[in-house]
């Protein structure tokens, strides 16, 4: 689910939580709406948390030089 998914879920449930007056046998519209609300909010942290560890730079490493003491350049 990306993050247009989660913000959907977020604004149906908002929808069904405080602009309906809907009563429905076996079935409370406004728990319904919270569940969808929290799932939604769920959704968009673990998104959010997974798109900040993609984007994450790594500065690159420097190149180390290994001198050999027996190849160095003798000094006069």
């Amino acid at each position: 689910m990306g993050l247009g998914g989660c913000i959907l879920l977020i604004a149906v449930g908002a929808i069904l939580t405080f602009a309906t007056d809907w009563e429905m046998d076996g079935l409370n519209v406004t728990v319904t709406g919270l569940i969808m609300m929290a799932v939604g909010l769920i959704g968009v942290a673990v998104f959010t948390s997974i798109a900040r560890r993609r984007r994450a730079v790594v500065p690159p490493v420097a190149q180390t030089t290994v001198v050999d003491p027996d190849q160095q350049p003798r000094g006069y």
